[in-house]
């Protein structure tokens, strides 16, 4: 490590920045002999102070093997999340299509779908993904970071959740998955700071049924049957609290082998559904 580092880390300790966050911020700001390089990152550690998650100052962040491009126009990429992709891509394994159609609905920043394609193709999957969004400026984003990862197979569709789709998708998609919006109003205002610069669209649900932040997941469940060919399967990330809601609707809609997974926490985040 050079002197001028060491001295920017701890410089930055000083002002309150954790060792591992100013880590981040001076590989990011401090580059060679740039003379303007201090003056942005001590820009960088004033929006940091100001409670501006890192994962925007920075303007990118891993998600699997993606850096993906992200502001505050979509939702941070989260280590649960990555996850969420290993149980889609399970459910794959056990559906054993070829060419498997898969939408990734909610898709902001194109974390999952794009993950899946990834790795997909890698393994020598011809899988056709379709990332979906309701908000152009998240499908803005996402498209920069297909073309940044070399992503061209994949494609985009603007709608709110089902509403756009064509009936030529009836009964053949392989796998739905999405992280969408789960978490009650209230939950946010007493959350981190962090989640304030967060799109809001992207984070809060409203209740359906009796339960907080609930509606979207309700709406992915009733809607996923008319699309899933027989096999195919809905894989959801949800709230730690909201599990059993979650479970019960996926059977009263007619899903078999339904399931509740924890993550690494040991919090009951992800369920799955099978159409038959």
């Amino acid at each position: 490590m050079t002197d001028a580092r060491a001295r920017a880390l701890e410089r930055l300790a000083t002002l309150g920045i954790s060792r591992h966050e100013a880590r981040w911020l001076v590989e990011e700001f401090l580059v060679g002999g740039d003379p303007e390089a201090e003056t942005a990152l001590d820009l960088a550690a004033r929006r940091r102070l100001r409670g501006e998650p890192l994962q925007y100052i920075l303007g990118h962040w891993p998600f699997r093997s993606l850096d993906l491009d992200v502001d505050s126009r979509v939702l941070i990429p989260r280590p649960e999340t990555e996850e969420l992709v290993d149980l889609a891509l399970a459910e794959l394994v056990h559906g054993a299509q070829s060419a498997p159609l898969i939408v990734d609905m909610g898709c902001g920043s194109g974390a999952i779908g794009l993950a899946l394609a990834q790795e997909l193709g890698q393994r020598g999957v011809r899988a056709q993904v379709i990332l979906v969004d309701e908000s152009l400026d998240a499908l803005t984003v996402a498209r920069g970071n297909a073309r940044r990862h070399g992503l061209t197979t994949v494609s985009f569709l603007h709608s709110f959740w089902f509403d756009a789709w064509s009936e030529s998708l009836a009964a053949r998609v392989d796998l739905i998955v999405a992280n969408p919006p789960y978490v009650a109003d209230a939950d946010l205002a007493s959350a981190q700071i962090e989640l304030s610069h967060e799109p809001e669209s992207a984070l809060v649900a409203p209740p359906r049924d009796g339960v907080e932040g609930f509606d979207d997941l309700a709406r992915l469940i009733d809607g996923a049957p008319q699309w899933l060919r027989r096999g195919g399967s809905l894989v959801l990330e949800h709230g730690a609290d909201q599990a059993t809601p979650v479970t019960e609707r996926l059977v009263e809609r007619g899903f078999s082998d339904v399931a509740d997974f924890v993550d690494l926490a040991g919090l009951p985040r992800m369920a799955r559904g099978r159409w038959q």
